[in-house]
């Protein structure tokens, strides 16, 4: 028995889902076939199986908290505050412990390994999105401090999270609206 995916035509989100990027003449959906796609293709995802690993390890326990802050601005106004605290909680009780300890422990500039990785990006945004929210969050972590320091000094990073770059500002009012008009009409 064969299968097949029937599309409408001009819809081209494989599960009639978002996200989609175009990309090397490709239209890919999935978060993660995404991120995998573009790191393989910058070079951002180790240099052997080992590596590739923590790599993916990494992001996925850091994209665990990442999507508590991207769905933040989709809560109620009554649940946004009581999501802040527990969205630090986790980050101060269960993710930022590790990573500290991994930068302070294995003694390589970076997360995995002497290169930039997916990992260490990921982390940025991560944090740097915390930062919009609880701008203290790092107070008890210097090892994560100096990490952030350092990866948003990196020129093509520095270069993106300055004002008047493609970086996407935090969603606003009228961001929120419009994806609750184009999702739940």
């Amino acid at each position: 028995m064969g299968f097949s995916c029937r599309r409408s035509r001009g819809n081209h989100l494989l599960f009639q889902q978002v996200p989609m990027v175009e990309i090397d003449g490709m239209k890919l959906v999935q978060t993660r076939s995404i991120l995998h796609y573009i790191a393989d293709k910058h070079h951002l995802f180790g240099k052997d199986l080992k590596e590739r690993t923590l790599i993916d390890m990494y992001v996925e326990g850091t994209l665990d908290l990442l999507e508590l802050i991207i769905m933040h601005p989709f809560l109620k106004p009554d649940d946004q505050q009581k999501e802040v605290v527990n969205m630090a909680q986790k980050a101060i009780i269960r993710y930022f412990p590790v990573f500290e300890k991994v930068l302070r422990d294995h003694g390589q500039r970076f997360l995995v390994g002497n290169e930039l990785s997916l990992a260490d990006v990921i982390l940025l945004q991560t944090i740097l999105a915390l930062e919009e929210k609880i701008p203290n969050i790092l107070s008890a972590f210097p090892h994560l401090q100096e990490f952030t320091v350092k990866i948003s000094n990196i020129p093509t990073i520095k270069k993106f999270l300055e004002p008047g770059s493609k970086k996407k500002p935090p969603p606003d009012d009228i961001y929120v609206r419009t994806v609750y008009n184009i999702f739940m009409p």
